[in-house]
């Protein structure tokens, strides 16, 4: 187990209030999910908990994970309830019923409102990443939520820092709570953290100096602003990279499939504004780059804690003109860690390097929906189109869709073949992403 979850387990199993401080990365998600569907009544078809997240990536990682870890009981229905996506469908999945409802508060409490979830058996209610919620000036939207729930219910509050703001919440919604602290900021064993004075116009030959000199398999890179992502993304091209970029601009339905596209090496880079810092469910990131610094020390701690996930180690590194490094300084004062700029001119950079993606990703027009499942497309693609299930990665299966990572050597006979075969008796499109 995690430091969070050695902590917080026996206590949440044994029904007390909790209020826990973690950082992002460290296993929090099944603390309080495993307790959850521990003390579920399968057979009494109502909704028994209710989990807010303060992002639509968030709440659909912790959807995954609940759904994984409730395998072991059988017919537990799990419903994400977000923003950005169809109502009407969500209203008729809440008239089926469901027992745990995963959801950000904007789009819960519209429900709520409309009388689509009753509240009347919820006895667990969990705050996930609280600050951040808050942040996002989720307080009102919380406080009429919790307004509809039943006053006799057991309240989790996960926070990755305790200020006041969050102490206020506690203090509101949750009886007797047990605090629990675990480390705050991320070990620097485990992440190698670096800064490197340059100017704005040498930032992105010294990207691809750093990506030959360190020699890394993914790379998450972050802007301050949509418009620098766009721009970076068209100089590192032109430098021969591909690169995949994640904004505001990009509908949900885009988004979701760059974070998927990223997360099955389809693309080697990432560059992302801050909507990215939160919430991504991808525990392989070997480099984060800062082209530009955050705007607070939260921000910095949450964007380089995207590397080092997992128990893994990792590398952050952050590019820093000449106003950057007095805000690095007073950050790392507040975080207590020391800055020392490392020297940009000692870097090998090392020509022969390639930055290559292993896969390709495939789309597929049917899902769950159509009863299409992952060992359909696995059984399909290694059978009578005859690839190794070394040459298949991540496949993932949505609604209406599905995606298949398939290695770049064998993509073309994939592709062809998927086309031109039957899965479950029906032909399907299959498009290169």
């Amino acid at each position: 187990m995690t430091e969070i979850q050695e902590k917080s387990l026996p206590l949440i199993i044994e029904g007390h209030d909790v209020i826990a401080q973690a950082k992002t990365g460290s296993g929090k998600t099944v603390s309080f999910s495993l307790p959850i569907i521990l003390k579920l009544n399968v057979k009494h078809f109502r909704v028994q908990s209710l989990i807010l997240a303060p992002t639509r990536e968030l709440a659909a990682q912790v959807a995954n994970e609940l759904r994984k870890l409730a395998r072991f009981r059988h017919n537990v229905k799990i419903l994400e309830l977000c923003g950005g996506v169809a109502y009407r469908p969500q209203v008729h999945s809440l008239f089926h019923g469901a027992h745990i409802l995963v959801g950000t508060p904007g789009r819960i409490l519209k429900h709520l409102s409309e009388e689509n979830i009753k509240c009347d058996d919820i006895n667990t209610l969990v705050l996930d990443e609280a600050d951040k919620m808050l942040d996002m000036g989720f307080l009102e939207d919380i406080d009429k939520i919790i307004a509809y729930l039943p006053k006799e219910r057991q309240t989790l509050l996960f926070s990755a820092t305790f200020e006041d703001n969050i102490q206020s919440i506690a203090n509101n919604i949750l009886r007797n709570p047990k605090r629990i602290q675990v480390q705050s900021t991320h070990n620097q064993s485990i992440i190698n953290e670096q800064y490197y004075k340059t100017s704005d116009e040498s930032k992105t030959p010294l990207i691809s100096t750093i990506i030959s000199s360190f020699k890394p398999e993914s790379i998450l890179i972050f802007c301050n602003t949509k418009i620098k992502c766009d721009e970076l993304a068209d100089d590192l091209y032109d430098l021969g990279f591909d690169v995949i970029t994640l904004h505001s601009d990009l509908d949900q339905k885009d988004r979701d499939e760059v974070l998927l596209m990223f997360s099955n090496k389809s693309y080697p880079i990432l560059i992302a504004t801050d909507v990215a810092s939160r919430g991504l469910d991808i525990d392989d990131i070997s480099l984060v780059i800062n082209y530009d610094i955050a705007n607070d020390e939260k921000v910095h701690t949450h964007r380089i804690g995207r590397t080092a996930r997992a128990g893994k180690k990792g590398m952050a590194i952050s590019l820093c003109n000449h106003y950057d490094e007095e805000k690095m300084l007073d950050f790392n004062e507040i975080l207590e860690k020391e800055t020392i700029f490392s020297n940009s001119s000692l870097l090998e950079d090392d020509l022969s390097f390639k930055l290559d993606a292993p896969f390709r990703t495939i789309y597929i027009n049917g899902g769950k929906k159509h009863k299409v499942r992952a060992g359909d497309l696995l059984g399909a693609l290694t059978g009578s189109i005859g690839l190794g299930k070394d040459d298949i990665g991540k496949i993932n299966i949505f609604n209406f869709s599905s995606y298949v990572a398939i290695k770049k050597d064998v993509f073309d006979k994939a592709l062809s073949g998927l086309n031109d075969q039957r899965i479950k008796g029906k032909y399907y499109k299959a498009y290169g992403r």
